[in-house]
């Protein structure tokens, strides 16, 4: 599918007197992944909730694939096809890995409550189709051998790539992720780069990826659009927004953009 997936246009998000958000445009190419980054306070995590239905702006528009989302309400959005992770992670933590992302395959089982409720033949077939298909998704992710490990259990980086995991199980066609690498390890930053790339490259999917780690955003994106104090400063290839005085200075301050040449 080509063309945009996801169009942001003229978006401003305001809390009283705050602006968190200001008269913001990006296009997400589908099939591509997408950088949104900044420094604190610029107005990422503002954007991604505003895109899944958390926030609804105050003005402009929000499509995906051309259908308009802004207003909708979360649990909407999701049946759309748009799924999120979360800056801190939000598992079931006295669940195991497995239980976990079953539960974000919650509309794809195709029993009734009847046969749920007696066991009978459709129950058990979507059982064992649900865990199939959970053990897919954690295998994707690397976490196949730890299918049965409570959550709360598992490493740090582990717990991140299993909330990835629950999001594709419910089939996104676009994946947002909230910080994914904050708090990793490089080798863990590392582990993720390749996943990321292979849910691009092998399920197809168009993927805005909100960080401030450039060892993950630099190495993966197509393009990448800058936030500063809800204003986009900069947007283009990693290589040309690595380059922008605008972004040096949001990220370093005067004297370093200065000290540049720029």
């Amino acid at each position: 599918m080509s063309g945009p997936a996801l169009t942001i246009a003229q978006v401003s998000v305001r809390f009283g007197g705050i602006v968190a958000l200001d008269n913001v445009s990006i296009t997400v190419d589908a099939g591509s992944i997408h950088a949104v980054i900044g420094p604190n306070g610029a107005g990422k995590s503002t954007l991604i909730n505003a895109i899944t239905g958390i926030y609804t702006p105050s003005s402009g528009r929000i499509e995906f694939f051309g259908r308009r989302i802004d207003g909708r309400p979360p649990q909407e959005i999701e049946r759309l096809g748009i799924g999120r992770t979360f800056q801190n992670t939000e598992l079931f933590r006295e669940m195991t890995a497995i239980e976990n992302v079953i539960v974000g395959l919650n509309r794809q089982i195709n029993y009734g409550l009847f046969e749920g409720a007696l066991h009978l033949g459709g129950f058990r077939s979507g059982e064992v189709k649900a865990r199939d298909d959970a053990m897919a998704h954690l295998a994707f992710v690397g976490l196949a051998d730890d299918a049965d490990t409570i959550a709360s259990n598992l490493p740090f980086g582990k717990q991140r790539r299993l909330e990835i995991a629950r999001s594709l199980a419910t089939r996104p066609q676009l994946l947002l992720l909230d910080e994914p690498a904050a708090g990793l390890r490089p080798a863990e930053i590392a582990e993720l780069n390749e996943i990321l790339l292979g849910l691009r490259s092998k399920q197809r999917l168009t993927i805005v990826v909100i960080d401030h780690v450039m060892a993950l955003v630099m190495a993966i994106s197509d393009r990448v659009s800058v936030l500063n104090f809800g204003n986009k400063i900069a947007e283009g290839t990693p290589k040309e927004v690595r380059a922008s005085p605008e972004v040096v200075k949001a990220y370093f301050g005067e004297e370093r953009s200065h000290a540049r040449g720029t």
